[in-house]
């Protein structure tokens, strides 16, 4: 008489069962990357190295200790990205399991973020002065980026 094994509890499917640590900690370099917030663990590095990722409002360290329910703020070029860490990660997953590791509490793009820049005919030339500036003021890099250094 064998026994077969037990059918899993219903609502639990093993293909798209979350690996929710809620325990422990984990390098903020480590975690950002196995979240897919970064492609590379250096990507990930880099930024932290540069001020981009924000813990409790201070620059944080690639090398810091994370713990479920901090909350981060990423710089992205044209927008900031703030998420809550739900659960530990330490090795890289898939997208739907890495999503349901973090709450994204990012506020909507402006709608004019959202439209698509105004497009030239294709051998019109290049735009003029005039134009480039109405370009610019659409895609929001008005007067501020006019000092001639970079904003970030």
């Amino acid at each position: 008489m064998s026994s077969a094994p037990a059918p899993p509890p219903s609502g639990s499917d093993p293909a798209t069962a979350v690996p929710l640590q809620v325990q422990g900690s984990v390098r903020l370099d480590v975690w950002l990357w196995s979240a897919r917030i970064f492609p590379t663990r250096s990507a990930a590095t880099a930024a932290c190295r540069g001020g981009h990722v924000r813990r409790g409002g201070e620059p944080a360290k690639a090398a810091q200790q994370v713990v479920v329910g901090e909350e981060l703020r990423v710089r992205f070029p044209g927008r900031e990205r703030i998420l809550v860490i739900r659960g530990i990660l330490r090795k890289r997953v898939g997208a739907p399991v890495a999503r349901a590791n973090y709450e994204d509490l990012t506020p909507p793009p402006p709608p004019q973020l959202l439209a698509a820049p105004p497009r030239r005919d294709r051998g019109s030339g290049r735009p003029t002065k005039k134009e480039r500036r109405e370009m610019d003021r659409l895609r929001g890099r008005d007067e501020l980026d006019r000092s001639g250094g970079e904003t970030d």
